[in-house]
């Protein structure tokens, strides 16, 4: 009996984050309870003595619920952008999830989230929330959506772009975006540390994922001067390609392809640079290389 009311008060102690979890991936008060009610059911039927973080394996079970509901929403097709538009930092409140902190997320989630609804996989809208809201690492949401680190991190990065107006390389602007890519290379391979700031945007994030960390790069580096330095005197065998039908670059090594560049261009300025490693994710990509 102690047992259980520990393990309820622990419940209880999580139930804050899992319900706004539940409420950011779903939009619907009402389904995010039922999220949080289940993750209880399963919580009870499970050997808690086997469980090391219960934190953690509470919102992967939220997260994994949610997953299912998305996809039956998406299935349904039923439009559940209304009861999202309505619901009210009171209605939140009520539910227990903190107002301030939903003062916190609302600038960069608020109307966001009303564009991610619309037009997201599940697995890309979970990526999103649990990164970019919650702060949770790629690491544990690859096994949530049944994939790879590095491909959980692109999941992530397409729904970014989505939510900031760019859902993709359109077929004009490839060849712009290809010149500015070119470019960055060939500012690299000469250590042209003038041309590579020129053509960084001020906000530039360069990400890698957990095979390239591993590999010995940085995990995230931030500002125009640290990726310019980053990769100043480098990238000397890199090759500019076509990867997934947008501009990047890669690199091989024996044939076998070792390394995917990935860039957002925006306003002919690079904001975004992906390092991608992982072999299953690499395997999966559809590349051409391109002249440079």
């Amino acid at each position: 009996m102690n047992e259980q009311l520990e393990l309820a008060a622990q419940f209880e102690a999580n139930r804050r984050h899992l319900a706004a979890v539940a409420y950011r991936m779903l939009g619907s008060q009402g389904e995010a309870d039922d999220a949080v009610q289940e993750a209880w059911l399963r919580l009870d039927r499970s050997d808690a003595a086997e469980i090391d973080n219960l934190g953690g394996w509470l919102r992967t079970v939220v997260a994994r619920v949610c997953l299912d509901m998305l996809r039956a929403r998406q299935s349904r097709r039923e439009d559940y952008l209304g009861d999202l538009a309505t619901e009210t930092l009171a209605t939140s409140h009520a539910a227990g999830i903190d107002p301030a902190r939903e003062a916190e997320v609302a600038d960069s989630v608020g109307h966001a989230l009303l564009v991610v609804l619309e037009t997201l996989t599940p697995a890309e809208r979970l990526a999103f929330v649990l990164h970019d809201t919650f702060g949770v690492s790629f690491d544990e949401i690859a096994p949530m959506v049944g994939r790879s680190t590095a491909a959980a991190r692109q999941l992530a990065s397409r729904a970014r772009r989505r939510v900031q107006g760019r859902p993709g390389t359109p077929a004009a602007d490839v060849a712009r975006h290809r010149a500015v890519i070119s470019a960055f290379l060939a500012a690299s391979r000469e250590g042209n540390f003038a041309a590579l700031l020129a053509l960084l945007d001020p906000g530039i994030v360069l990400r890698a994922d957990h095979a390239a960390v591993q590999s010995g790069a940085t995990a995230e580096v931030r500002g125009p001067q640290a990726v310019a330095e980053t990769f100043s005197g480098r990238a000397r065998v890199a090759q500019l390609a076509l990867v997934g039908g947008e501009v990047g670059a890669t690199w091989s090594a024996g044939g076998t392809l070792r390394v995917v560049f990935s860039f957002t261009v925006v306003d002919g300025r690079i904001a975004e640079i992906g390092i991608d490693m992982e072999p299953a994710y690499l395997g999966s990509l559809d590349v051409e290389i391109l002249a440079g």
